[in-house]
């Protein structure tokens, strides 16, 4: 009595780990890398944002520093460059080795009180391309769960082939030992005997490689959950499907339509940057530094620590105005290469819809399809099943060969298959349909067990 409890306790829990539809989705949602990889790209768009509203503040820049140096200056024009330090003070009569301590500091001030529109075209463009971001991470998660929903489903038709595989050859192995016992009795002739064993082998390698396809659609699925797939539970996806009828076309809120609407608005509010870009930039500037030296004026050191610390300081107060007078060159092409790219993404957009309005159209043609072949199968299989049992039966007698209960063997285990499978197929369809409408989520609800 204990064993047999212990064995109901363990056959229960087995039952209650069994991965369900709803959970592989949403276990592959939540663990599989590509989300997680959208999921950041997320955050650093929308950290992006942050980073564009900060054009708002003003631009305050501090220095410090303290050498040691020559004070051979000179008179002339240097164009700029980073290589030599510049000088200032008057120039000496001739070069000499002594050097002298130097010192500075500053704060230098800079805010644009007014651009034209610039930051706020900059924000939005910020904005824009975290929505894109947002909805390229809802486009990834659904790809990631319809996958995970289409590989559930092909377990299923996996488990059942095999199960089917397993029947076969189980009848293949009565069928052998009825031939033996015939030939043995001298009933039947030897060649019988080989071809028995011969069918075995061949219901045999059909379950080795239905039970190939049961592995490698589990770790289809194992892949995207980041877990190994042990059993499911099938709920209700091996009954009959509902008679419900298919979404309507591409629906607007399908998340591959969403992420290349959100592209078509990055790619608008670049372009309004560009618009935005062209006009001079104002800046009201205030600066402070002082400066020490040791050197004076009439060309003698004062030595020791002197010009450690800054001992003469300024202070300035000005409005400044920058124009790229070369800018407005080459604001054409860029202009040119956005509406370039505005045009491809919305040939994308378009070619989005066609193809689910498409892959819709195919989805409805599969489940009218696979209804029609769900409501024939019974009647095939009970034929199969007739067909197998008189054959059997002719053969036994003696009015039958043995090619004709393997041929009617093959039709039975064929048709159990294709009995199992027909109703799957229904789902298939609908979840096809699905997908190309946008949303599994009543899909799932529908195919859960009571």
């Amino acid at each position: 009595m204990r064993v047999v409890v212990m064995a109901l306790a363990l056959g229960g829990l087995a039952a209650a780990q069994s991965l369900t539809l709803e959970q592989a989705v949403q276990q592959a949602v939540d663990r599989y890398p590509s989300i997680k990889v959208s999921r950041e790209q997320a955050s650093a768009a929308a950290a992006g944002i942050a980073l564009a509203r900060t054009s708002y503040l003003p631009k305050v820049d501090f220095t410090s520093q303290v050498n040691r140096a020559t004070r051979n200056n000179i008179y002339g024009m240097l164009l700029p460059q980073s290589v030599i330090a510049p000088i200032s003070g008057p120039p000496v009569r001739e070069a000499t080795g002594s050097s002298v301590f130097g010192s500075a500091i500053g704060l230098h001030v800079a805010w644009e009180p007014f651009d034209f529109g610039l930051r706020k075209s900059t924000v939005e463009a910020a904005e824009s391309a975290r929505r894109q971001a947002d909805a390229a991470m809802e486009r990834t998660r659904f790809d990631v769960a319809t996958s995970a929903a289409t590989a559930f489903l092909t377990i299923l038709a996996a488990e059942e082939t095999v199960k089917a595989a397993d029947a076969g050859i189980e009848r293949a192995k009565v069928v052998d030992d009825i031939v033996a016992a015939l030939v043995k009795a001298e009933l039947r002739a030897g060649a019988d005997s080989a071809r028995a064993r011969a069918e075995l082998a061949a219901a045999d390698t059909q379950r080795i490689q239905a039970r190939q396809a049961l592995a490698l659609a589990r770790a289809s699925l194992a892949q995207l959950t980041g877990a190994p797939i042990e059993a499911i539970a099938a709920g209700k996806l091996l009954s009959e499907a509902p008679a419900i009828t298919a979404p309507e076309p591409a629906p607007a809120k399908h998340p591959a339509l969403l992420e290349q609407t959100a592209a078509i608005d990055a790619v608008r509010a670049r372009q309004k940057v560009l618009d935005h870009s062209i006009f001079p930039r104002f800046n009201v500037e205030s600066s402070t530094y002082a400066r020490g030296t040791g050197a004076n004026p009439d060309f003698t050191t004062q030595g020791g620590a002197n010009g450690l610390a800054p001992n003469f300081y300024n202070w300035g107060l000005g409005f400044s105005l920058n124009f790229g007078l070369t800018d407005w060159a080459t604001l054409k092409p860029r202009r040119e290469i956005e509406n370039a790219h505005e045009r491809t993404e919305q040939a994308r957009l378009e070619q989005i819809q066609t193809d689910l309005t498409a892959r819709l159209a195919k989805a409805r043609a599969l489940i009218e399809g696979a209804r029609q072949v769900a409501a024939v199968t019974p009647m095939a299989l009970d034929a199969a099943r007739a067909s197998e049992t008189q054959a059997t039966a002719r053969y036994r007698a003696g009015l039958g060969t043995l090619v004709e209960v393997a041929e009617s063997q093959r039709m039975r285990t064929q048709a159990e298959i294709d009995s199992s499978l027909a109703r799957l197929a229904v789902w298939r369809g609908m979840l096809e349909a699905a997908i190309a409408a946008g949303s599994i989520d009543e899909f799932i609800q529908q195919a859960k067990g009571n």
